[in-house]
């Protein structure tokens, strides 16, 4: 194992006070997205709108146990990386089940923007606009040696 990398078990996993969401002062609203291992839903937090990732628990001992350790290792990341051309971490709870909570970026996603586009051409001023901004975010989270792996438009 490489040297420097961590592992967390939900067990271990500590949290900040300043992140700990109350779950109660949470409201799910409608779902806005699904990935293989959560759902992710517009909601509110104490009157705020905001974007409410529920983890999937997973079916067998090691399924739970992996995607605890992954709920961990990005809620370490989150609260510690910010900037702005990156996802507002606001918190999570663990309890009853896995949430994170960020802000809710409103205008879809960059890929529905190039695709409603058609056919006209992306503005190259525009287009450079949106390259240094994903490269001001990934050189961030490189930074803190992170890598994103997903990233897509």
């Amino acid at each position: 194992m490489e040297s420097g990398v961590r592992f967390y078990s939900v067990d271990e996993f500590r949290l900040d006070p300043k992140w700990l969401i109350d779950p109660k002062h949470l409201f799910v609203g409608p779902q806005i997205g699904e990935g293989a291992h959560a759902k992710v839903y517009e909601g509110k937090y104490k009157n705020q709108t905001v974007a409410i990732k529920i983890v999937h628990k997973g079916e067998t001992a090691d399924d739970i146990a992996k995607r605890e350790g992954r709920f961990a290792r990005e809620v370490a990341m989150l609260s510690r990386v910010q900037h702005k051309n990156l996802v507002k971490f606001i918190g999570a709870c663990k309890e009853p089940v896995m949430v994170i909570v960020t802000d809710l970026l409103l205008g879809g996603t960059l890929r529905k923007y190039l695709l409603n586009m058609r056919p006209k051409c992306l503005d190259r001023h525009v287009a450079i606009g949106f390259a240094l901004d994903i490269a001001r975010a990934m050189e961030c989270l490189h930074s803190h040696g992170i890598i994103h792996r997903d990233l897509k438009p």
